[in-house]
Protein backbone atom coordinates (compact mmCIF):
# COMPACT_ATOMS: atom_id res chain seq x y z
CA UNK A 1 0.00 0.00 0.00
CA UNK A 2 1.38 3.42 -0.94
CA UNK A 3 2.44 5.99 1.63
CA UNK A 4 -0.09 8.48 0.38
CA UNK A 5 -2.91 5.95 0.75
CA UNK A 6 -1.81 5.14 4.30
CA UNK A 7 -1.80 8.82 5.20
CA UNK A 8 -5.27 9.22 3.70
CA UNK A 9 -6.68 6.30 5.67
CA UNK A 10 -5.10 7.51 8.88
CA UNK A 11 -6.54 10.95 8.25
CA UNK A 12 -10.04 9.51 7.89
CA UNK A 13 -9.64 7.48 11.08
CA UNK A 14 -8.43 10.54 12.94
CA UNK A 15 -11.37 12.60 11.78
CA UNK A 16 -13.74 9.94 13.06
CA UNK A 17 -12.08 10.07 16.46
CA UNK A 18 -11.08 13.69 16.94
CA UNK A 19 -13.76 15.48 14.96
CA UNK A 20 -16.78 14.59 17.09
CA UNK A 21 -14.95 15.13 20.36
CA UNK A 22 -13.69 18.61 19.67
CA UNK A 23 -15.72 20.00 16.78
CA UNK A 24 -14.21 21.16 13.53
CA UNK A 25 -14.99 22.84 10.23
CA UNK A 26 -15.20 20.46 7.28
CA UNK A 27 -16.61 20.50 3.75
CA UNK A 28 -17.11 16.76 3.51
CA UNK A 29 -17.64 14.03 6.07
CA UNK A 30 -19.28 10.67 6.82
CA UNK A 31 -22.88 10.29 7.96
CA UNK A 32 -24.48 8.04 10.60
CA UNK A 33 -22.66 7.07 13.81
CA UNK A 34 -19.64 9.31 14.38
CA UNK A 35 -18.80 8.61 18.02
CA UNK A 36 -20.08 6.53 20.94
CA UNK A 37 -18.77 6.16 24.47
CA UNK A 38 -20.77 3.21 25.88
CA UNK A 39 -19.56 3.89 29.42
CA UNK A 40 -21.02 7.40 29.56
CA UNK A 41 -23.85 7.53 27.02
CA UNK A 42 -27.42 6.73 28.10
CA UNK A 43 -28.31 3.38 26.57
CA UNK A 44 -31.51 3.25 24.58
CA UNK A 45 -33.11 3.80 21.20
CA UNK A 46 -33.29 7.08 19.32
CA UNK A 47 -36.42 8.11 17.42
CA UNK A 48 -36.32 10.69 14.64
CA UNK A 49 -38.06 11.44 11.38
CA UNK A 50 -36.97 12.81 8.04
CA UNK A 51 -38.11 12.65 4.43
CA UNK A 52 -41.17 10.40 4.66
CA UNK A 53 -39.98 7.92 7.27
CA UNK A 54 -39.71 7.61 11.04
CA UNK A 55 -36.58 5.76 12.18
CA UNK A 56 -35.84 4.01 15.46
CA UNK A 57 -32.12 3.28 15.76
CA UNK A 58 -29.99 1.66 18.45
CA UNK A 59 -26.86 3.17 19.99
CA UNK A 60 -24.71 1.76 17.18
CA UNK A 61 -26.84 3.61 14.66
CA UNK A 62 -28.53 0.49 13.32
CA UNK A 63 -32.19 0.51 12.34
CA UNK A 64 -34.51 -1.52 14.57
CA UNK A 65 -37.84 -0.25 13.20
CA UNK A 66 -39.35 2.26 10.78
CA UNK A 67 -42.76 3.78 10.08
CA UNK A 68 -43.90 4.99 6.63
CA UNK A 69 -44.50 8.59 7.65
CA UNK A 70 -42.33 11.40 8.97
CA UNK A 71 -43.27 14.75 10.43
CA UNK A 72 -42.98 15.33 14.19
CA UNK A 73 -43.33 11.94 15.94
CA UNK A 74 -43.07 10.83 19.54
CA UNK A 75 -44.13 7.72 21.47
CA UNK A 76 -47.20 7.71 23.68
CA UNK A 77 -46.07 6.37 27.04
CA UNK A 78 -49.29 4.59 27.88
CA UNK A 79 -49.83 2.44 24.77
CA UNK A 80 -46.64 2.51 22.73
CA UNK A 81 -48.26 4.12 19.72
CA UNK A 82 -46.74 6.96 17.71
CA UNK A 83 -48.28 10.43 17.52
CA UNK A 84 -47.44 12.38 14.38
CA UNK A 85 -48.70 15.16 12.15
CA UNK A 86 -50.62 14.19 9.02
CA UNK A 87 -48.42 16.16 6.63
CA UNK A 88 -44.93 17.60 6.40
CA UNK A 89 -45.61 21.35 6.41
CA UNK A 90 -44.94 22.64 9.95
CA UNK A 91 -46.45 26.07 9.31
CA UNK A 92 -49.70 24.68 7.94
CA UNK A 93 -50.57 21.22 9.21
CA UNK A 94 -53.92 19.62 8.46
CA UNK A 95 -54.08 17.53 11.62
CA UNK A 96 -52.43 14.75 13.55
CA UNK A 97 -52.81 11.02 13.92
CA UNK A 98 -51.97 8.08 16.12
CA UNK A 99 -50.23 5.10 14.56
CA UNK A 100 -49.64 1.63 15.93
CA UNK A 101 -46.31 -0.22 15.74
CA UNK A 102 -47.04 -1.36 12.19
CA UNK A 103 -47.90 2.14 10.98
CA UNK A 104 -51.66 1.69 10.81
CA UNK A 105 -53.64 4.84 11.64
CA UNK A 106 -55.83 4.14 14.69
CA UNK A 107 -56.96 7.72 15.44
CA UNK A 108 -56.93 10.99 13.53
CA UNK A 109 -58.05 14.58 14.02
CA UNK A 110 -58.18 17.24 11.31
CA UNK A 111 -58.57 20.96 11.98
CA UNK A 112 -61.24 21.96 9.46
CA UNK A 113 -62.38 25.32 10.83
CA UNK A 114 -61.42 27.97 8.24
CA UNK A 115 -60.31 30.55 10.80
CA UNK A 116 -57.83 28.13 12.44
CA UNK A 117 -54.47 27.01 11.01
CA UNK A 118 -52.94 24.13 12.98
CA UNK A 119 -49.15 24.22 13.00
CA UNK A 120 -45.95 22.89 14.56
CA UNK A 121 -46.79 21.13 17.80
CA UNK A 122 -49.26 19.00 19.75
CA UNK A 123 -49.25 16.93 22.92
CA UNK A 124 -51.47 14.10 24.20
CA UNK A 125 -52.35 14.50 27.89
CA UNK A 126 -54.52 12.76 30.44
CA UNK A 127 -57.13 15.33 31.42
CA UNK A 128 -57.70 14.48 35.07
CA UNK A 129 -60.94 16.44 35.24
CA UNK A 130 -62.40 14.58 32.27
CA UNK A 131 -60.88 11.27 33.29
CA UNK A 132 -59.76 10.66 29.71
CA UNK A 133 -57.05 11.47 27.21
CA UNK A 134 -57.18 14.66 25.19
CA UNK A 135 -54.86 16.31 22.68
CA UNK A 136 -53.64 19.91 22.82
CA UNK A 137 -52.29 21.67 19.76
CA UNK A 138 -51.15 25.08 18.51
CA UNK A 139 -53.26 26.88 15.92
CA UNK A 140 -53.13 30.34 14.40
CA UNK A 141 -56.54 31.97 14.76
CA UNK A 142 -57.58 34.75 12.39
CA UNK A 143 -58.11 38.30 13.67
CA UNK A 144 -60.30 40.70 11.69
CA UNK A 145 -59.12 44.28 11.17
CA UNK A 146 -62.08 45.63 13.15
CA UNK A 147 -61.30 43.30 16.06
CA UNK A 148 -57.67 44.41 16.11
CA UNK A 149 -58.64 48.09 16.23
CA UNK A 150 -61.24 47.42 18.93
CA UNK A 151 -58.55 45.70 21.02
CA UNK A 152 -56.29 48.74 20.85
CA UNK A 153 -53.93 47.91 17.99
CA UNK A 154 -52.46 51.12 16.58
CA UNK A 155 -54.45 52.18 13.45
CA UNK A 156 -51.25 53.69 12.04
CA UNK A 157 -49.79 50.19 11.70
CA UNK A 158 -52.85 48.73 9.97
CA UNK A 159 -54.68 47.51 8.12
CA UNK A 160 -54.69 44.23 10.02
CA UNK A 161 -56.44 42.11 7.40
CA UNK A 162 -54.97 38.61 7.41
CA UNK A 163 -53.60 38.89 10.94
CA UNK A 164 -53.32 35.70 12.98
CA UNK A 165 -52.62 35.17 16.67
CA UNK A 166 -51.76 31.79 18.17
CA UNK A 167 -54.22 29.78 20.24
CA UNK A 168 -54.04 26.48 22.12
CA UNK A 169 -56.89 24.10 21.30
CA UNK A 170 -57.83 20.95 23.22
CA UNK A 171 -59.91 18.16 21.68
CA UNK A 172 -61.22 14.95 23.21
CA UNK A 173 -60.89 11.50 21.66
CA UNK A 174 -64.04 12.19 19.63
CA UNK A 175 -62.44 15.27 18.11
CA UNK A 176 -64.67 17.71 19.99
CA UNK A 177 -63.19 20.97 21.27
CA UNK A 178 -63.31 20.95 25.09
CA UNK A 179 -61.07 23.93 25.90
CA UNK A 180 -59.29 26.76 24.16
CA UNK A 181 -56.94 29.60 25.06
CA UNK A 182 -55.96 32.56 22.82
CA UNK A 183 -53.10 35.06 23.15
CA UNK A 184 -55.34 37.77 21.72
CA UNK A 185 -57.60 37.55 24.78
CA UNK A 186 -54.63 38.49 26.95
CA UNK A 187 -53.43 41.64 25.22
CA UNK A 188 -52.59 45.00 26.73
CA UNK A 189 -52.00 48.37 25.08
CA UNK A 190 -50.97 51.88 26.06
CA UNK A 191 -52.24 54.03 23.17
CA UNK A 192 -56.02 54.22 23.67
CA UNK A 193 -57.50 54.81 27.16
CA UNK A 194 -60.95 54.16 25.70
CA UNK A 195 -60.27 50.50 24.99
CA UNK A 196 -60.94 47.85 27.67
CA UNK A 197 -57.39 46.48 27.84
CA UNK A 198 -55.68 49.83 28.41
CA UNK A 199 -52.75 49.78 30.86
CA UNK A 200 -54.58 52.06 33.29
CA UNK A 201 -54.10 55.58 34.56
CA UNK A 202 -50.48 56.23 35.49
CA UNK A 203 -49.40 52.72 34.48
CA UNK A 204 -47.29 51.27 31.66
CA UNK A 205 -46.84 47.98 29.83
CA UNK A 206 -44.29 47.08 32.53
CA UNK A 207 -47.12 46.85 35.07
CA UNK A 208 -48.71 43.99 33.11
CA UNK A 209 -46.19 41.15 32.69
CA UNK A 210 -49.12 38.72 32.57
CA UNK A 211 -50.34 40.13 29.25
CA UNK A 212 -48.82 40.66 25.81
CA UNK A 213 -48.28 44.08 24.26
CA UNK A 214 -50.50 44.26 21.17
CA UNK A 215 -48.29 47.02 19.79
CA UNK A 216 -44.87 45.42 20.04
CA UNK A 217 -42.29 47.87 18.65
CA UNK A 218 -41.50 46.93 15.08
CA UNK A 219 -43.80 43.91 15.22
CA UNK A 220 -47.43 44.94 14.58
CA UNK A 221 -50.14 42.29 14.42
CA UNK A 222 -49.73 40.27 11.21
CA UNK A 223 -50.03 36.81 9.73
CA UNK A 224 -48.45 34.21 12.06
CA UNK A 225 -47.66 37.05 14.48
CA UNK A 226 -45.98 35.05 17.25
CA UNK A 227 -45.05 31.89 15.34
CA UNK A 228 -45.38 29.59 18.35
CA UNK A 229 -43.65 26.26 17.79
CA UNK A 230 -43.68 24.10 20.92
CA UNK A 231 -46.07 23.13 23.68
CA UNK A 232 -45.89 21.09 26.88
CA UNK A 233 -48.14 20.19 29.83
CA UNK A 234 -47.17 19.64 33.46
CA UNK A 235 -49.76 17.32 35.08
CA UNK A 236 -48.51 18.00 38.62
CA UNK A 237 -49.07 21.76 38.22
CA UNK A 238 -51.90 21.69 35.69
CA UNK A 239 -49.96 24.30 33.69
CA UNK A 240 -49.07 24.66 30.02
CA UNK A 241 -45.96 26.23 28.52
CA UNK A 242 -45.86 27.56 24.96
CA UNK A 243 -42.88 28.99 23.09
CA UNK A 244 -42.88 31.86 20.58
CA UNK A 245 -40.19 31.92 17.90
CA UNK A 246 -39.09 35.51 18.49
CA UNK A 247 -37.70 34.75 21.92
CA UNK A 248 -40.15 34.19 24.78
CA UNK A 249 -42.01 31.32 26.35
CA UNK A 250 -45.13 31.65 28.48
CA UNK A 251 -46.76 29.58 31.23
CA UNK A 252 -50.55 29.55 31.65
CA UNK A 253 -53.04 27.75 33.87
CA UNK A 254 -54.87 24.95 32.09
CA UNK A 255 -56.53 22.99 34.88
CA UNK A 256 -57.67 26.11 36.73
CA UNK A 257 -59.47 27.38 33.63
CA UNK A 258 -61.01 24.06 32.59
CA UNK A 259 -64.61 23.30 33.56
CA UNK A 260 -65.55 19.72 32.63
CA UNK A 261 -68.75 19.41 30.67
CA UNK A 262 -69.09 23.15 30.05
CA UNK A 263 -67.05 24.28 27.06
CA UNK A 264 -68.60 27.75 26.98
CA UNK A 265 -67.69 28.42 30.61
CA UNK A 266 -64.17 27.04 30.05
CA UNK A 267 -63.59 29.35 27.09
CA UNK A 268 -64.80 32.35 29.07
CA UNK A 269 -62.62 31.50 32.07
CA UNK A 270 -59.54 30.92 29.90
CA UNK A 271 -60.14 34.26 28.14
CA UNK A 272 -60.29 36.19 31.42
CA UNK A 273 -57.68 37.17 34.04
CA UNK A 274 -57.37 33.53 35.17
CA UNK A 275 -55.80 32.83 31.79
CA UNK A 276 -53.12 35.54 32.00
CA UNK A 277 -49.46 34.48 31.95
CA UNK A 278 -48.23 32.97 35.20
CA UNK A 279 -44.62 33.27 34.03
CA UNK A 280 -42.66 34.38 30.98
CA UNK A 281 -38.99 34.11 30.09
CA UNK A 282 -36.72 35.27 27.31
CA UNK A 283 -37.12 38.95 26.46
CA UNK A 284 -38.18 41.34 29.26
CA UNK A 285 -37.92 44.30 26.86
CA UNK A 286 -41.19 43.06 25.37
CA UNK A 287 -42.93 44.12 28.56
CA UNK A 288 -40.64 47.07 29.25
CA UNK A 289 -38.70 45.47 32.11
CA UNK A 290 -35.35 45.01 30.38
CA UNK A 291 -32.96 46.15 27.69
CA UNK A 292 -33.46 45.05 24.09
CA UNK A 293 -30.60 43.74 21.93
CA UNK A 294 -29.15 46.45 19.71
CA UNK A 295 -26.19 47.76 17.78
CA UNK A 296 -24.06 50.22 19.72
CA UNK A 297 -22.95 53.65 18.57
CA UNK A 298 -19.81 51.95 17.32
CA UNK A 299 -21.74 49.76 14.88
CA UNK A 300 -18.99 47.11 14.91
CA UNK A 301 -20.17 46.31 18.43
CA UNK A 302 -23.51 45.13 19.76
CA UNK A 303 -25.24 43.95 22.91
CA UNK A 304 -27.79 41.23 23.53
CA UNK A 305 -29.33 43.38 26.26
CA UNK A 306 -31.41 41.27 28.63
CA UNK A 307 -32.76 39.08 25.83
CA UNK A 308 -31.94 35.45 26.63
CA UNK A 309 -33.25 33.41 23.69
CA UNK A 310 -33.96 33.97 20.02
CA UNK A 311 -35.78 31.85 17.41
CA UNK A 312 -36.11 29.26 20.19
CA UNK A 313 -37.79 25.83 19.95
CA UNK A 314 -38.90 22.81 21.97
CA UNK A 315 -39.63 24.29 25.39
CA UNK A 316 -40.71 21.68 27.93
CA UNK A 317 -40.54 20.75 31.59
CA UNK A 318 -37.83 18.27 32.52
CA UNK A 319 -39.84 15.22 33.66
CA UNK A 320 -39.90 13.90 37.25
CA UNK A 321 -37.05 11.56 38.17
CA UNK A 322 -34.50 13.27 35.93
CA UNK A 323 -31.82 15.75 37.00
CA UNK A 324 -33.34 19.22 36.81
CA UNK A 325 -36.90 17.92 37.15
CA UNK A 326 -39.40 20.78 37.15
CA UNK A 327 -37.07 23.15 35.32
CA UNK A 328 -37.55 24.19 31.70
CA UNK A 329 -35.30 22.95 28.91
CA UNK A 330 -35.28 24.90 25.64
CA UNK A 331 -33.27 24.97 22.43
CA UNK A 332 -32.05 28.53 21.91
CA UNK A 333 -31.29 28.78 18.20
CA UNK A 334 -29.40 32.01 18.80
CA UNK A 335 -31.17 34.23 16.27
CA UNK A 336 -32.18 37.88 16.83
CA UNK A 337 -29.67 38.37 19.64
CA UNK A 338 -27.40 40.77 17.74
CA UNK A 339 -24.40 38.56 18.43
CA UNK A 340 -21.58 39.16 15.96
CA UNK A 341 -20.94 35.42 15.75
CA UNK A 342 -24.24 33.70 16.54
CA UNK A 343 -24.32 30.23 18.03
CA UNK A 344 -27.04 27.91 19.24
CA UNK A 345 -27.41 26.97 22.90
CA UNK A 346 -29.41 24.55 25.00
CA UNK A 347 -30.64 26.30 28.13
CA UNK A 348 -32.06 24.99 31.42
CA UNK A 349 -34.20 27.51 33.30
CA UNK A 350 -35.27 27.35 36.96
CA UNK A 351 -38.38 29.59 37.13
CA UNK A 352 -38.36 29.59 40.94
CA UNK A 353 -34.91 31.10 41.35
CA UNK A 354 -34.87 34.50 43.07
CA UNK A 355 -31.10 34.98 42.74
CA UNK A 356 -28.09 33.09 41.48
CA UNK A 357 -27.99 30.90 44.61
CA UNK A 358 -31.52 30.92 46.08
CA UNK A 359 -34.94 29.64 45.01
CA UNK A 360 -38.51 29.77 46.28
CA UNK A 361 -41.69 27.75 45.73
CA UNK A 362 -43.41 30.04 43.21
CA UNK A 363 -42.70 31.52 39.79
CA UNK A 364 -40.37 34.52 39.92
CA UNK A 365 -40.37 37.24 37.27
CA UNK A 366 -36.92 36.85 35.61
CA UNK A 367 -35.89 40.54 35.93
CA UNK A 368 -36.48 40.25 39.68
CA UNK A 369 -33.99 37.36 39.83
CA UNK A 370 -31.29 39.49 38.22
CA UNK A 371 -28.44 38.80 35.81
CA UNK A 372 -24.74 38.02 35.73
CA UNK A 373 -22.18 38.92 33.08
CA UNK A 374 -20.82 36.09 30.94
CA UNK A 375 -17.50 36.61 29.21
CA UNK A 376 -15.84 34.32 26.69
CA UNK A 377 -12.22 33.48 27.61
CA UNK A 378 -10.96 33.55 24.04
CA UNK A 379 -12.01 36.84 22.46
CA UNK A 380 -11.03 35.62 19.01
CA UNK A 381 -14.56 34.20 18.87
CA UNK A 382 -15.91 37.80 18.74
CA UNK A 383 -18.19 37.09 21.68
CA UNK A 384 -18.99 40.26 23.59
CA UNK A 385 -19.80 39.99 27.32
CA UNK A 386 -23.52 39.45 27.80
CA UNK A 387 -26.12 39.43 30.53
CA UNK A 388 -27.34 35.96 31.52
CA UNK A 389 -30.40 35.46 33.70
CA UNK A 390 -29.73 34.09 37.17
CA UNK A 391 -32.55 31.66 36.40
CA UNK A 392 -30.35 29.99 33.78
CA UNK A 393 -28.87 27.11 35.76
CA UNK A 394 -27.25 25.15 32.92
CA UNK A 395 -26.45 25.78 29.30
CA UNK A 396 -24.55 24.09 26.54
CA UNK A 397 -22.74 25.55 23.55
CA UNK A 398 -19.66 24.38 21.70
CA UNK A 399 -16.38 26.25 21.96
CA UNK A 400 -16.06 26.14 18.19
CA UNK A 401 -18.39 28.43 16.26
CA UNK A 402 -18.71 25.85 13.48
CA UNK A 403 -19.52 22.75 15.52
CA UNK A 404 -23.13 23.44 16.55
CA UNK A 405 -25.59 25.90 15.05
CA UNK A 406 -29.14 25.59 13.75
CA UNK A 407 -31.10 28.70 12.88
CA UNK A 408 -34.50 26.95 12.95
CA UNK A 409 -36.20 23.89 14.40
CA UNK A 410 -34.26 21.60 16.77
CA UNK A 411 -34.72 20.35 20.32
CA UNK A 412 -33.15 18.82 23.41
CA UNK A 413 -34.05 16.11 25.92
CA UNK A 414 -32.74 15.57 29.45
CA UNK A 415 -31.93 11.89 29.91
CA UNK A 416 -32.30 9.89 33.16
CA UNK A 417 -28.52 9.78 33.74
CA UNK A 418 -28.26 13.58 33.58
CA UNK A 419 -26.96 13.73 30.02
CA UNK A 420 -28.74 15.79 27.37
CA UNK A 421 -29.65 14.60 23.88
CA UNK A 422 -29.54 17.46 21.36
CA UNK A 423 -31.00 17.62 17.86
CA UNK A 424 -29.59 20.36 15.63
CA UNK A 425 -32.12 20.45 12.82
CA UNK A 426 -30.48 22.13 9.87
CA UNK A 427 -27.47 19.79 9.79
CA UNK A 428 -29.27 16.58 10.82
CA UNK A 429 -26.89 16.53 13.78
CA UNK A 430 -27.88 14.40 16.80
CA UNK A 431 -25.55 14.23 19.78
CA UNK A 432 -25.46 13.55 23.52
CA UNK A 433 -23.42 15.48 26.07
CA UNK A 434 -22.77 15.06 29.80
CA UNK A 435 -23.61 17.82 32.33
CA UNK A 436 -20.01 19.00 31.88
CA UNK A 437 -20.43 19.23 28.11
CA UNK A 438 -18.44 16.13 27.19
CA UNK A 439 -19.59 14.50 23.96
CA UNK A 440 -20.54 10.83 24.44
CA UNK A 441 -22.60 10.01 21.32
CA UNK A 442 -22.88 11.64 17.89
CA UNK A 443 -24.87 10.80 14.77
CA UNK A 444 -25.37 12.52 11.40
CA UNK A 445 -28.62 11.80 9.53
CA UNK A 446 -27.80 10.13 6.19
CA UNK A 447 -31.21 10.79 4.62
CA UNK A 448 -30.96 13.86 2.44
CA UNK A 449 -32.53 15.67 -0.47
CA UNK A 450 -30.03 13.76 -2.60
CA UNK A 451 -31.12 10.39 -1.28
CA UNK A 452 -29.53 8.19 1.37
CA UNK A 453 -25.83 8.97 1.43
CA UNK A 454 -22.76 7.72 3.28
CA UNK A 455 -21.01 11.08 2.96
CA UNK A 456 -22.23 14.66 3.00
CA UNK A 457 -20.46 17.54 1.35
CA UNK A 458 -20.94 21.28 1.67
CA UNK A 459 -24.60 22.05 1.03
CA UNK A 460 -27.44 24.30 2.11
CA UNK A 461 -29.11 23.92 5.54
CA UNK A 462 -31.86 21.29 5.81
CA UNK A 463 -30.28 19.03 3.19
CA UNK A 464 -30.58 16.27 5.81
CA UNK A 465 -32.73 18.10 8.36
CA UNK A 466 -34.26 16.49 11.46
CA UNK A 467 -36.83 18.53 13.40
CA UNK A 468 -36.50 16.69 16.74
CA UNK A 469 -35.13 13.48 18.22
CA UNK A 470 -35.98 11.47 21.33
CA UNK A 471 -34.08 8.78 23.24
CA UNK A 472 -36.12 5.96 24.81
CA UNK A 473 -34.82 3.47 27.36
CA UNK A 474 -34.64 -0.17 26.35
CA UNK A 475 -37.34 -0.97 28.93
CA UNK A 476 -39.71 1.78 27.78
CA UNK A 477 -43.32 0.46 27.66
CA UNK A 478 -43.58 1.31 23.97
CA UNK A 479 -40.80 -1.18 23.21
CA UNK A 480 -41.97 -4.11 25.34
CA UNK A 481 -42.22 -7.31 23.31
CA UNK A 482 -41.07 -5.66 20.08
CA UNK A 483 -38.56 -6.98 17.59
CA UNK A 484 -35.59 -4.68 18.20
CA UNK A 485 -32.98 -6.73 16.40
CA UNK A 486 -30.44 -4.54 14.56
CA UNK A 487 -31.02 -4.51 10.81
CA UNK A 488 -28.01 -2.49 9.75
CA UNK A 489 -27.45 1.26 9.44
CA UNK A 490 -29.84 3.25 7.27
CA UNK A 491 -27.36 3.36 4.39
CA UNK A 492 -27.31 -0.45 4.31
CA UNK A 493 -30.89 -1.14 5.41
CA UNK A 494 -32.26 0.70 2.36
CA UNK A 495 -29.44 -0.22 -0.01
CA UNK A 496 -29.79 -4.00 0.15
CA UNK A 497 -30.32 -5.39 -3.35
CA UNK A 498 -33.78 -6.82 -3.89
CA UNK A 499 -33.65 -10.55 -4.78
CA UNK A 500 -34.63 -11.35 -8.36
CA UNK A 501 -38.22 -12.69 -8.34
CA UNK A 502 -38.62 -16.35 -9.27
CA UNK A 503 -40.95 -17.46 -12.01
CA UNK A 504 -43.58 -18.45 -9.47
CA UNK A 505 -43.37 -15.23 -7.45
CA UNK A 506 -46.29 -12.83 -7.50
CA UNK A 507 -45.33 -9.95 -9.80
CA UNK A 508 -45.00 -6.62 -7.97
CA UNK A 509 -47.62 -3.91 -8.29
CA UNK A 510 -46.59 -1.67 -11.22
CA UNK A 511 -44.79 1.36 -9.80
CA UNK A 512 -44.37 -0.18 -6.32
CA UNK A 513 -40.68 0.67 -5.94
CA UNK A 514 -40.91 0.44 -2.14
CA UNK A 515 -42.39 -3.08 -2.35
CA UNK A 516 -45.13 -2.47 0.21
CA UNK A 517 -48.12 -3.27 -1.97
CA UNK A 518 -49.24 0.30 -2.59
CA UNK A 519 -48.34 3.39 -4.60
CA UNK A 520 -47.48 6.44 -2.50
CA UNK A 521 -44.78 8.99 -1.64
CA UNK A 522 -42.37 6.25 -0.50
CA UNK A 523 -42.16 4.94 -4.05
CA UNK A 524 -41.25 8.42 -5.30
CA UNK A 525 -38.59 8.77 -2.59
CA UNK A 526 -37.08 5.34 -3.28
CA UNK A 527 -37.06 6.01 -7.01
CA UNK A 528 -35.25 9.31 -6.41
CA UNK A 529 -32.68 7.57 -4.21
CA UNK A 530 -31.93 4.88 -6.81
CA UNK A 531 -32.02 7.34 -9.72
CA UNK A 532 -29.17 9.28 -8.11
CA UNK A 533 -27.06 6.17 -7.74
CA UNK A 534 -27.08 5.87 -3.94
CA UNK A 535 -28.50 2.31 -3.97
CA UNK A 536 -25.69 0.50 -5.69
CA UNK A 537 -26.73 -2.93 -6.91
CA UNK A 538 -30.46 -2.36 -6.46
CA UNK A 539 -32.80 -2.30 -9.44
CA UNK A 540 -36.10 -1.90 -7.60
CA UNK A 541 -36.75 1.21 -9.68
CA UNK A 542 -36.11 -0.64 -12.94
CA UNK A 543 -39.82 -0.74 -13.68
CA UNK A 544 -39.54 -1.82 -17.32
CA UNK A 545 -37.03 -4.60 -16.59
CA UNK A 546 -34.36 -3.49 -19.05
CA UNK A 547 -31.55 -3.62 -16.49
CA UNK A 548 -31.20 0.10 -15.94
CA UNK A 549 -33.02 2.94 -14.18
CA UNK A 550 -33.79 5.67 -16.67
CA UNK A 551 -36.43 8.08 -17.98
CA UNK A 552 -38.61 5.21 -19.23
CA UNK A 553 -38.95 3.99 -15.64
CA UNK A 554 -39.79 7.50 -14.48
CA UNK A 555 -42.65 7.66 -16.98
CA UNK A 556 -43.98 4.34 -15.69
CA UNK A 557 -43.83 5.62 -12.10
CA UNK A 558 -45.67 8.82 -13.04
CA UNK A 559 -48.35 6.71 -14.75
CA UNK A 560 -48.74 4.54 -11.63
CA UNK A 561 -49.00 7.56 -9.33
CA UNK A 562 -51.61 9.25 -11.53
CA UNK A 563 -53.73 6.10 -11.52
Amino acid sequence: MSTSRCIGILGCLFSLWAGPAFGYEALRGPTELRYWNPDKAYNGYTLFATYYRIYLIDMAGEVVHTWPTANNPRFLDYNGHIMDATNDAPNQLRGFEELDWDGAVVWRHLETRPEYTFHHDFVRIFNQQLGDYTTLYIANKSVAHASAIAAGCDPAHGPYDGAQVDAIVEVDMNGQVVWEWWFFDHGVQDIDPGKPNYVGEGKTIADHPGRINLNLPGKPLSRDWLHCNSLDYNPALGHLVINAFNGEFYVIDHDGTFIPGDVTASLALAAGPAGDFLYRFGDPARYQQGLAPRLLEDWTKSTTGHKQIGASHDVHWIPPGRPGAGHFLIFNNGQHLFEITPQSYVVEVDPYRVSIDAATDHYVNPPDAGYYTLTTPFQGTLKAPKQISNQTVWKYATKSNQAFFSHIGSGAQRLPNGNTLICSMTEGHLFEVTPDGELVWEYICPVSTRGIVKELEDDYPLTNGVFRAYRYAADHPALAGRDLSPKGPITEFYNTPTPTPTATATPPLPGDVHRDGRIDHLDVFDFSTEWQGTEAGSLKADLDGDGQVDADDLLLLIDAVLK
